[in-house]
């Protein structure tokens, strides 16, 4: 087979793949027990070569067995749907395959990144920003504190933190764990990561925030970091931006905002106001991978000092990468802790040329109606219970039973079964130390009737097994039967 043919078959397996999912007639995964799926699949690489058939089994395999997060029944994590330009750049940068650490490898691809991160600055109100693409929302947060280490402590990126004074961080309760991470990673330590409460809402408390912030100094130790949080994991919580602000400012500390989850939220007029104070922040996080439907790994740091990543990240001197010549500031390796990097603009530029600012407010605005609607149909159901009021895109709701039983146990078999099932996916977290099913909408291309499917299957699922005889003796995990 020529080179033409095989990708045209393989791209003839992706687009049928795409085709059934639409089709509505697909489950969402087909679903095995991690033993018997692995009895199931020849995984072993093999001593001789094979022909391009068995490569074309091996895709039709791996499509066969994985969770569709474009189905529009996936309503686990913070990212789904199908974003075709997307794709296709996704496509075409595997293609070109280079990587961005100079302007001589790619050329384009740099222009594109530089061209989206001021765009992006302007959005956020980082009027002579700069930024970087990151591996990840995790990634991206460490290397703001590692920005804010670096400008509090210009000569750690030399001598080390050994020497160094303590340094404080602080987070909301409801932040992401990366923070943890990041301070291990960096050397700050995570006995020196503040958790400061959140409301009933999930959004940070000013006056915990000052009280931790005085705690630390009079430890001894440098508070250098506050990062609030745009949509946290469970709620979807904003934290009061302008007042953190307020707080930084005064103590002359970092303010960071992850916007891993809402950061595209900005991209509504509608909906900007809950990034009031955005613009006083230092940096921001913001994952196109998610609420923009770009296929992972897209995600950006913005920063507001145009030079910061530059001055903060890395000293270079590595004359076979980094020429002295008429590119040399085009380089955007030297902004970055890798050497090798993806060109994951390419995917962000093309969708983002093809929906434009109106079509990508639009699909926000649609996710908010539809956040709403589940919102609705969970209040008018006598099954079903809110447990906070929604924030944005995260719907917090249990299956409520009044026979006796354990909710915990009933609520996690339930979302269990419909997985098992490959009806539908939905994930859960906690709140107050109990069950929340946590249902996201992060799909603008699923509609009112794939949420009212989604809530039948729930409370079926539901009534089966809340009048099942239970096992009393039967452990945590076993109390409800699994229906086949």
């Amino acid at each position: 087979m020529t080179n033409k043919e095989v990708l045209s078959k393989a791209f003839e397996l992706i687009g049928n793949y795409q085709v059934n999912i639409n089709s509505g007639k697909e489950k969402v995964l087909n679903y095995h027990k991690p033993d018997e799926l692995e009895k199931k699949l020849d995984l072993k690489i093999p001593v001789e070569s094979k022909d391009y058939e068995n490569l074309f089994s091996d895709i039709e395999e791996y499509l066969k067995f994985s969770v569709k997060t474009s189905h529009k029944q996936f309503l686990n994590q913070l990212y789904s749907s199908e974003n075709l330009p997307a794709i296709i750049g996704e496509f075409v940068t595997a293609v070109t395959n280079t990587s961005m650490y100079t302007y001589e490898v790619a050329p384009m691809a740099t222009l594109i990144e530089k061209e989206l991160i001021k765009k992006m600055c302007e959005i956020a109100g980082f009027n002579d920003g700069g930024g970087i693409f990151a591996t990840g929302g995790s990634n991206a947060n460490m290397l703001a504190m590692m920005s804010a280490r670096n400008k509090r402590l210009p000569d750690v990126k030399k001598s080390g933190m050994m020497s160094a004074q303590t340094l404080a961080v602080f987070v909301s309760d409801q932040s992401h764990y990366s923070f943890d991470t990041a301070a291990n990673i960096l050397g700050i330590g995570s006995d020196n990561v503040y958790k400061i409460k959140s409301d009933i809402n999930g959004r940070m408390l000013i006056k915990d925030l000052h009280k931790s912030i005085e705690t630390s100094l009079r430890k001894g130790q440098s508070p250098f970091f506050i990062a609030a949080t745009a949509g946290t994991t469970m709620l979807g919580a904003f934290d009061p931006l302008d007042e953190i602000a307020v707080i930084a400012e005064k103590y002359n500390i970092w303010m960071h905002v992850d916007g891993s989850f809402g950061g595209s939220i900005i991209l509504s007029n509608k909906y900007k106001h809950l990034f009031k104070g955005l613009k006083q922040a230092d940096s921001f996080t913001w994952n196109p991978h998610k609420l923009m439907n770009v296929p992972l790994i897209a995600s950006v740091l913005l920063v507001k000092e145009k030079n910061r990543l530059l001055k903060n990240l890395t000293d270079l001197d590595t004359d076979y990468i980094y020429h002295d010549n008429e590119a040399q500031e085009y380089n955007l390796g030297k902004q970055s802790i890798q050497c090798g990097r993806r060109v994951d603009a390419l995917k962000v530029w093309l969708a983002w040329r093809f929906y434009g600012d109106e079509g990508y407010e639009k699909r926000i605005n649609r996710m908010f109606e539809l956040a709403n609607y589940a919102k609705r149909k969970v209040e008018l159901s006598d099954k079903l219970y809110l447990l906070a009021n929604p924030q944005s895109l995260s719907i917090c709701f249990i299956y409520k039973t009044e026979l006796g039983k354990d909710n915990d146990a009933l609520n996690l078999t339930i979302r269990e079964n419909l997985m098992k099932k490959g009806l539908s996916l939905v994930n859960y977290g906690y709140l107050n130390g109990k069950v929340a099913i946590r249902l996201v909408i992060s799909n603008p291309e699923i509609n009112e009737k794939d949420l009212d499917e989604f809530f039948e299957n729930f409370i079926k699922a539901g009534n089966e097994l809340e009048h099942q005889k239970i096992n009393v003796k039967a452990t945590q995990a076993e109390k409800y039967l699994i229906i086949e």
